[in-house]
């Protein structure tokens, strides 16, 4: 079995125990990962007892779980977990907070049904003031049918294999409580302004909040209003990723947050060219593909240090930024990112039905298919739609305010497209200051900020037009390291026998092809892919994290001239 260091280092009592939310912090937080108990059933009904003890958070599909068993179409995955409410925890309401479960959960609290959540990758909570006790028994009853509906699911498929990934399902983030006043703050939405120099801070609910802004250790300001100005704006980009520190206030409630004063945007450099644009200047996005999957929790990071060190290696080897692949990982990802300076392109998740050739093929040959054909794109489902925008909403609102993320991706390759001019139109009504690729590589209807393209086998040429011309995939090299492989399979789109020949390789793209193109109008680069993914070996990391296939020194000589 292979295995991360993290996860042989794994405490079951208490995995991935930090606070999960740094950008909206209290100092309110009971954490309820660690041991729970498990059953597969047949009906939703809660049952007397449980078979299997199960390690929250991670799915249990996954080695680290402890129960390495598959949830069935057919069933119903049901959890327990029995706690008590330490003392003087609750100052007047408590929430029961879900980082992600997949696909479905209903939860209970002591035999009282709370909530249901539709959609696999959001957070979500509920008010739990009324049934909180001393002595508590919570129960999350989980449906997931994968691909055998058209919800959204990502690269999971219950007969694994190529670029599809196991399945997993039910508690796959982090599960807690938290405690606020009966008067809070409920959310507090930043929007930076580097032109005009300020920062709105908009509160749910019409409150007026107070802002303390630091400067590091310096206060200043101190204020109510929702737009402040700021005097010497320190700006935040990956060679200086500078965030102010902000607490807000509001009657009994404190809460610690941040941000992080940049603008993203689409313009010309001095020669006319058309170029993604960090703070009003030209700024080439130099990225890789990032799917976030380890071995032994497979979605879900074996702890915060795992996540950490992929976002800093990344950042060591001379990259500015990752396109986050159909996936929304924990909060604290994105915090890593905001702290180290590494940009972010975010995926929207992918689902729909199984899509034939004309989907998939006719793009090589340059047609883009009308995605209005609900059939052709196989998303038929009017349910599946209406939540997939459910759940597009969802992720903006959760991820608003982080400073690092540039562009939102609503869908890749073709993957359960719709509609895809309405989907930008909706995405810039709930974010303006951010780039929108609305169709990333395949079936581009028009409304996109970008020229987005996935070329993997043919040659790589670039044509410049009225948008920035992003190489939004490409590469894909791979090597097999003995030892350190989910599995005997080997996919990729282009395979080498050793790390020279991969480096030669390597090397030969970027200095031939990419570098060589960026004066044309090349305007970002997303090489696939940081590490290998189960079949996949295809990274410039194991899928374990232990072995690197490219010498850093290499890498970083090469990214250096990856620029305008």
């Amino acid at each position: 079995m292979l295995m991360t260091k993290w996860g042989e280092d794994l405490n079951k009592n208490c995995p991935l125990s930090e606070y999960p939310r740094p950008q909206f912090k209290r100092d309110s937080y009971l954490n309820l990962n660690g041991i729970w108990q498990c059953e597969f059933c047949e009906s939703e009904e809660i049952p007397s007892k449980f078979s299997y003890d199960i390690v929250v958070p991670f799915s249990p599909e996954t080695p680290l779980s402890g129960v390495n068993r598959m949830l069935k179409l057919n069933e119903y995955l049901i959890y327990n977990k029995i706690f008590d409410l330490p003392d003087d925890f609750n100052k007047g309401k408590v929430f029961v907070h879900f980082g992600a479960v997949d696909q479905i959960a209903k939860v209970y609290l002591n035999g009282r049904f709370v909530g249901v959540h539709h959609g696999g990758y959001t957070p979500f909570s509920f008010e739990v003031s009324h049934l909180i006790q001393e002595h508590n028994t919570l129960n999350v009853v989980v449906r997931d049918l994968t691909e055998k509906n058209e919800y959204s699911r990502g690269k999971q498929k219950t007969n694994r294999g190529g670029i599809w990934y196991s399945a997993q399902s039910g508690i796959w983030q982090t599960v807690w409580l938290e405690s606020t006043p009966d008067e809070y703050i409920s959310n507090v939405r930043i929007t930076p302004d580097l032109d005009n120099q300020t920062v709105t801070f908009e509160a749910d609910g019409n409150i007026t909040v107070q802002k303390l802004i630091y400067d590091g250790e310096n206060l200043i300001a101190d204020t109510t209003d929702t737009v402040v100005k700021l005097e010497n704006v320190k700006e935040w980009s990956p060679e200086n990723p500078f965030l102010y520190d902000v607490v807000f206030k509001y009657k009994d409630d404190e809460v610690h947050s941040y941000f992080g004063m940049r603008k993203f945007s689409v313009g010309t450099d001095d020669n006319g060219m058309p170029r993604l644009m960090l703070n009003n200047k030209p700024y080439f996005m130099n990225g890789l593909l990032d799917q976030g999957y380890y071995p032994d929790g497979f979605l879900t990071p074996p702890s915060n240090d795992a996540m950490e060190f992929d976002v800093k290696s990344v950042k060591n080897l001379g990259f500015n930024m990752l396109r986050k692949h159909i996936k929304i990982e924990p909060m604290l990802w994105y915090h890593y990112c905001d702290v180290n300076g590494i940009i972010v392109w975010q995926d929207m998740i992918n689902g729909g039905g199984n899509y034939g050739l004309e989907v998939s093929a006719i793009p090589f040959v340059g047609i883009n298919l009308d995605d209005s054909n609900y059939n052709t794109f196989k998303r038929t489902s009017l349910e599946a739609r209406k939540l997939y925008y459910k759940e597009l909403e969802e992720m903006i609102a959760a991820l608003y305010n982080c400073p690092c993320i540039a562009m939102w991706v609503p869908f890749n390759e073709g993957w359960g497209q719709f509609d895809s001019n309405y989907a930008y139109t909706l995405v810039k009504a709930m974010d303006s200051t951010r780039i929108v690729d609305s169709a990333s590589g395949w079936h581009d209807r028009s409304q996109t900020d970008v020229i987005s393209k996935h070329i993997y086998f043919t040659p790589i040429k670039v044509h410049s037009g009225s948008k920035p011309w992003c190489l939004t995939e490409f590469g894909g090299l791979s090597t097999r390291v003995k030892g350190h492989t989910f599995n005997n399979k080997m996919f990729g789109y282009k395979i080498f026998n050793s790390k020279q020949g991969l480096t030669k390789a390597y090397k030969k793209l970027f200095e031939k092809t990419i570098i060589s193109q960026i004066k044309d109008g090349l305007s970002a680069t997303v090489y696939t892919q940081v590490t290998d993914v189960e079949d996949e070996l295809n990274g410039l990391f194991t899928y374990d994290r232990k072995v690197q296939k490219i010498d850093t020194e290499v890498l970083k000589s090469i990214n250096e001239r990856v620029k305008l």
